[in-house]
């Protein structure tokens, strides 16, 4: 008889099958740019928020661990740039020169999604103003990145980091802003870039009038003046049209980081972006505050963030899911893996091997480059609980030392594991 094949176990069991139909026969396409012509193996490296010096001695140990680009600058605006206009390249410079010195590749990431304090010192209004008033300074993407002071300053940074940077040969690629969304920024001044888009997409208020049903409850607009703020709308389909504003805005602001980072960079670099998902404990789920396909426009490849449980709760759908809508965002191109745990929270510390079918998994779906976030486990601050591939000892430990078996096999099969596409098949389980 015929049974259910969608218990725990098989599920495991059909997602290493999803593994072998990917990876066998070895399916490739020709290289498009340097993010395709080699398997990349990485970690986020964070020099600034090292308590000790020991750069050269993580470089050997990246080296022995197979690790072959590492992923910088993305959240050091306030380093970079300490005062307004006073700028200091030292932390990202001796990173790419021993990254360079070891063989090692580098993705620089622009500094934008957390803002320094002398920013909102001076331009208060750069953090958001949501349903729940205005943001406080401390937490990262606070900011309303409509607001044209926040502009102002990130197209500087990203320029000046640009200029510095736009001729060192470790660099394979850049990251633009980090798990961007709309974070929510509703003010009086967001408002009335609603308006005008409302306008554009309208042309008249009769046409929205009629489209929203505002004459309910008195609702009704009858001049461009008197259009109101959307936080107290009761309708709620203007409030979807809101949201998909807000959507737009993402999608706009990538664009422009985007065209910024491409007058610069080299013709066989590339531009991504780090996207990730809704968060339901785990990543999983379509993120609502952005439009991936819309915003993907504008890079040359999908970067995503696919943060997933272990141990035993570990069922493969995550990594699928993840994978599926990477490929999505660019017609089915294969994509990177920016960010994916390695030991992350205490009880997603992998069990022996659990590791590696983390990796090879994400490499069925589709992905070119495994990045763990981060090196280093960090010794303050909110993400002490999250550990990196090293402990906060900084000592090889049982994962880092899987990972090298990992970076083994990147390097000896590397070359048939890339550019990998999905081959669809059923199965049935019978008894």
């Amino acid at each position: 008889m015929k049974i259910s094949f969608l218990t725990p176990f098989n599920i495991r069991v059909i997602a290493l099958f999803t593994i072998t139909l990917f990876a066998f026969p070895f399916n490739r396409l020709s290289a498009q740019n340097t993010a395709k012509e080699k398997l990349l193996f990485g970690v986020a490296y964070y020099d600034e928020y090292m308590p000790s010096e020991r750069l050269e001695k993580d470089v050997v140990m990246m080296k022995e661990a197979g690790i072959n680009v590492v992923r910088i600058a993305e959240s050091t605006w306030s380093t970079v740039e300490p005062q307004d206009n006073v700028f200091d390249f030292s932390h990202i410079d001796r990173v790419l020169n021993a990254m360079h010195k070891g063989g090692i590749k580098v993705i620089i990431g622009t500094p934008t999604y957390a803002v320094p304090t002398w920013l909102v010192r001076k331009y208060p209004d750069v953090l958001a103003f949501t349903s729940h008033g205005q943001n406080r300074y401390g937490v990262r993407q606070n900011m309303d990145i409509t607001n044209t002071h926040f502009r102002f300053h990130a197209e500087r940074v990203i320029r000046k980091i640009m200029e510095h940077v736009k001729d060192h040969p470790a660099i394979i690629g850049y990251q633009v802003d980090n798990e961007t969304k709309h974070y929510n920024t509703a003010g009086p001044e967001v408002q009335k870039l609603f308006v005008q888009y409302m306008r554009g997409k309208f042309q008249s208020l009769d046409k929205i009038n009629k489209a929203f049903g505002l004459d309910y409850w008195s609702n009704r607009i009858n001049s461009w003046e008197d259009f109101p703020s959307t936080l107290g709308t009761i309708n709620a389909s203007l409030a979807a049209e809101f949201s998909k504003f807000q959507r737009k805005e993402v999608t706009d602001y990538l664009a422009w980081q985007a065209a910024i980072v491409k007058e610069y960079k080299r013709p066989e670099q590339f531009v991504t972006q780090n996207f990730d998902f809704e968060w339901r404990g785990y990543s999983y789920g379509i993120q609502p505050d952005v439009d991936h396909f819309a915003a993907a426009k504008a890079l040359d490849i999908a970067g995503v963030d696919i943060y997933h449980p272990s141990q035993d709760n570990l069922t493969g759908l995550e990594i699928s899911f993840g994978g599926d809508m990477a490929r999505s965002m660019k017609n089915g191109k294969n994509y990177l893996v920016i960010e994916t745990e390695a030991q992350g929270f205490p009880q997603w510390l992998p069990y022996p091997n659990q590791l590696r079918l983390q990796a090879f998994s994400h490499l069925a779906s589709g992905a070119n480059m495994l990045e763990y976030w981060h090196w280093h486990s960090i010794h303050n601050s909110a993400e002490t609980y999250w550990k990196g591939l090293l402990s906060h000892d900084f000592e090889p430990n049982p994962t880092y030392n899987e990972a090298k078996t990992i970076g083994k096999d990147f390097e000896r099969i590397g070359d048939h594991l890339i550019n990998l596409k999905e081959k669809r098949c059923c199965y049935f389980i019978q008894q």
